[in-house]
């Protein structure tokens, strides 16, 4: 038995030609802040603090904080998620639409 794992090639949906509307846009910021509470949650949870320094061992972590106080270089990593998942749902065949529409 080999302690190497198996190979392994991403294969993410193709989103290159999947454009947004402005109201799917909106939804970014917003995708993008639960995304990190949710996290945040489930750190809290497992008994993580916040610390100014990431310390594994400790359960530290500089990000334990409200979205809107994180550096923008965070709030961009949700940001970016939560527009990949936007894309990848338009790329799957599906609308995105407010309700009452």
């Amino acid at each position: 038995m080999s302690d190497r794992p198996p190979a392994y090639t991403p294969a993410p949906i193709d989103t290159g030609d999947v454009t947004l509307s402005a109201d799917v846009l909106e939804l970014t910021e917003q995708l993008a802040e639960h995304a990190h509470d949710i996290w945040a949650r489930q750190r809290l949870q497992d008994g993580w603090t916040w610390g100014p320094v990431r310390d594994d061992v400790r359960k530290h972590h500089p990000c334990l904080i409200p979205y809107d106080a994180l550096p923008d270089s965070e709030r961009q990593y949700d940001r970016n998620a939560a527009l990949d998942t936007l894309k990848a749902i338009i790329a799957l065949g599906y609308r995105i639409t407010p309700s009452g529409s």
